[in-house]
């Protein structure tokens, strides 16, 4: 999990569900003071340690230190996190171990109880849930150069993680989420609160490509329990080799969708730092494909819903930033590439931009076979 420092965003519900929605976005996170959930650590697990706090904004995290140095991570969800939904999330790292133990995924710590989970009252009368991880060690991508070879580990890798999913289900795994890139749709209404006119069109232009193109061939793809959140922050690699992937962490945004939506929305982090927009996310796709090959309409729509999952980045991120504007370095942390990328793409017509990445994924499979043939 997170070293000290780093963030899982909790983003939650979707917006025709107010009641639900209210909570999440209303309801504080726990805050315990740390020698409390050293105590509770202690009570629970047996384990005792140092504590530091991990930053989140939802829920309460917590990396626990022993002496002889052995890390964990306990989170004390926050109070308006379903419980079928934490019990989603621990179902699936235990399928992922049982089935693909290989997986460089969070392992769940159970209790002296020997339980996945447990009840903690917080101040004021509310429940929640608190449980505990292995921490996995790491440095996140963000903090490295990016290169073909780890573009390449990452595609691969994403590929394996959704093979290890296939066939996992859960009855909380078609939860409605915010960040939802076959969902889209839902978000139209928050285009009104893009302030600048430009932007504004350029959003709803993009909306309408959503809705008149992809929305219809939804129904006839794929789809599974996907991580839906692999991007930068939260895929971790070895300190002396960043194209070795040490460590897949957040699978707080996890649900039942699209498989293309997942390969797209980890591809679109990967149009930034190139003079060619397309170079990043085709090295990527490359070699998710040649691992788990997409079908023909998948190949057909991922390019538009890499651009989708910008958009919702923008929608929810401005609209999010207006609402807690004391957090807005943190929630406006993706929003100008976001931007930049919407921008870069709406100079191409939706077949330019299918066509560029599709022609370079295919220079990169081919690319890839040749490297194999050679070693």
């Amino acid at each position: 999990m997170p070293a000290p420092g780093r963030d899982d965003e909790a983003r939650r519900v979707m917006p025709e569900h107010r009641p639900v929605a209210a909570a999440a976005l209303s309801t504080a996170a726990p805050s315990l003071p740390l020698a409390e959930v050293a105590a509770l650590v202690s009570r629970l697990y047996g384990i005792d340690g140092s504590v530091k706090s991990l930053a989140s904004e939802r829920d309460q995290n917590c990396c626990i230190e022993t002496a002889d140095g052995t890390r964990y991570v306990v989170k004390i969800s926050n109070p308006s996190e379903p419980v079928a939904v934490v019990d989603f999330q621990i179902a699936a790292l235990d399928h992922i171990a049982r089935v693909s133990p290989g997986q460089p995924v969070p392992r769940v710590v159970r209790t002296l109880a020997g339980r996945t989970r447990d009840t903690l009252a917080l101040p004021g009368g509310l429940q929640t849930t608190v449980r505990m991880l292995s921490y996995l060690d790491g440095i996140q991508i963000r903090e490295t150069v990016r290169s073909a070879r780890q573009r390449h580990a990452m595609g691969t890798g994403l590929a394996e993680l959704n093979l290890a999913l296939r066939g996992f289900t859960h009855p909380a795994a078609a939860h409605n989420l915010l960040w939802n890139v076959s969902a889209a749709h839902r978000l139209a209404a928050k285009l009104d609160g893009i302030l600048d006119a430009p932007r504004r069109a350029l959003a709803e232009a993009f909306m309408t490509r959503f809705t008149d193109h992809v929305l219809p061939r939804l129904a006839s793809v794929r789809a599974q329990v996907i991580h839906n959140d692999y991007h930068l922050y939260n895929v971790l690699v070895e300190p002396d080799d960043h194209a070795r992937i040490s460590g897949i962490i957040d699978f707080g945004d996890m649900l039942h969708a699209p498989l293309v939506g997942e390969v797209a929305t980890a591809a679109a982090f990967h149009m930034t730092g190139s003079a060619d927009p397309f170079e990043g996310p085709a090295q990527f796709v490359g070699a998710y494909h040649a691992t788990l090959p997409l079908t023909g309409i998948e190949q057909e729509i991922v390019a538009d819903l890499m651009a989708t999952r910008h958009l919702i980045t923008a929608l929810i991120s401005e609209w999010r930033a207006a609402r807690y504007p004391e957090n807005r370095a943190y929630i406006m942390r993706h929003n100008p590439a976001a931007w930049e990328a919407l921008s870069q793409m709406a100079d191409l017509s939706r077949a330019t931009a299918r066509d560029r990445l599709l022609t370079e994924v295919q220079n990169n499979v081919q690319k890839g076979k040749a490297h194999e043939k050679h070693h």
